[in-house]
């Protein structure tokens, strides 16, 4: 149930307390008839409908220029649409604008990242009885008062800033509110985690000059995908909270560079910043790890041979054989939880929040397969004993805390 706009994270939490209290005491129903286990399950959905859950990577617009599907709507496929978002109480999903490191050899970068601001435009031009642009955390709230999904913008990869610190303004001023530095390849702004053999050592010389301009902007800074030596030295660079949208802790994946150390993870909390914990099996244990890369490089192997692009019809194919021989790794929603639980017990909960990378992974955890079960994780959540308090700061007031401090560090630059 949406709330009026401009609500505080307080009373919202507050409202969610007595919510969930109301709901153990069983309602006007008949008490007797409840059991303890549906009362547990009223609160958390009770809490998923009454504060706003922000989700800060959600891969729908590449998804879908894959594949065109009508997401107001039930769709076949994928892990986003309009109804699952409504039954999971997600009201405010980062719509990842995600541009494949290929772009960055072949050209068209900017254009490509223009197109898919245009496809998010175009939901809201299609349904606007669904879905808003949101720029700023007062336009997030705002639009959830309404009832509306908020629909703000995260740039994934920064290629197509195209070495112009001007088209940083450009992108700023079609709605992205913050920008992965790079991708699966290093790029002309720093280093990438997945790439063996680093370029810059970290960040380049106009790396370091998009660190400070994006804080001049007020675009939240990334550090996801990032290479280590980036990420400390944007860590020492910025004057505003960094963020990982869509990232997790390393500590269960000893050998993925892509996930956030211990150290890290303690540096980003020093730095006020916040890690959305990254829902794909990959991410989670090291055994999903283990065979995530075993079917990168065998299909990678194939495809190659075969002379074939991965996205093609024959590249589905391969990889589809590749699954039906090696039957995938099962991960859970207590793996996700034990990731939040980890960075808890590191930095306290004023630094989780969501990062599903829903429609950008292929695999995801038992009780987690799309946006309709954010109930399901809150459940889970206060089963381990969090307080409704913590868990409205981990669905979306630690991220909208620090958005609104990188927009005041570049209002009063």
């Amino acid at each position: 149930m949406p709330q009026p706009a401009r609500r505080s994270f307080a009373s919202i939490a507050l409202l969610a307390t007595l919510f969930s209290m109301a709901a153990g005491c069983g309602g006007a129903s008949d008490p007797a008839a409840t059991s303890a286990g549906s009362e547990r399950e009223d609160a958390a959905v009770l809490l998923a409908r009454s504060t706003l859950i922000m989700d800060t990577h959600v891969d729908v617009p590449y998804r879908l220029d894959e594949k065109w599907a009508d997401i107001s709507q039930r769709t076949d496929d994928g892990h986003f649409d309009y109804p699952r978002a409504k039954a999971g109480g997600l009201d405010a999903p980062f719509m990842s604008i995600y541009v494949p490191a290929s772009y960055q050899t072949e050209g068209g970068a900017k254009d490509y990242a223009d197109s898919l601001i245009d496809m998010v435009e175009g939901f809201v031009e299609k349904w606007p009885d669904k879905y808003a642009i949101a720029r700023s955390p007062a336009q997030v709230q705002e639009i959830y008062g309404r009832g509306l999904i908020a629909l703000p913008m995260g740039m994934e990869n920064g290629a197509p800033v195209e070495g112009d610190l001007a088209n940083l303004q450009h992108f700023f001023d079609r709605g992205v509110r913050y920008i992965t530095l790079t991708h699966s390849e290093n790029n002309a702004i720093c280093d990438s985690s997945y790439a063996d053999e680093k370029l810059h050592q970290g960040l380049s010389p106009f790396g370091r000059a998009v660190v400070a301009e994006m804080n001049r902007l007020g675009i939240m800074i990334d550090i996801s995908h990032v290479s280590d030596d980036t990420f400390w030295q944007v860590i020492e660079l910025t004057e505003a909270p960094l963020i990982a949208s869509h990232s997790s802790a390393r500590k269960f994946t000893p050998d993925f560079e892509r996930n956030m150390n211990d150290e890290m993870i303690k540096a980003l909390a020093e730095n006020g910043g916040v890690i959305g914990i990254n829902f794909g099996s990959a991410f989670l244990t090291a055994a999903a790890r283990e065979y995530s890369s075993n079917m990168w490089s065998t299909v990678g192997a194939w495809v190659e041979e075969a002379g074939v692009e991965w996205n093609s019809p024959e590249g589905q194919a391969l990889r589809s054989k590749f699954y039906s021989e090696n039957p995938p790794v099962q991960t859970t929603l207590g793996d996700v939880v034990d990731h939040i639980n980890h960075v808890v017990s590191l930095v306290g909960v004023d630094h989780v929040g969501f990062g599903s990378d829903y429609d950008g992974v292929s695999s995801l955890p038992l009780g987690l397969e799309d946006v309709s079960k954010y109930p399901d994780l809150i459940r889970a959540l206060q089963d381990e004993g969090y307080s409704d308090e913590d868990i409205v700061k981990m669905c979306s007031g630690n991220f909208m805390r620090v958005w609104e401090a990188v927009e005041r560090i570049a209002a009063e630059g």
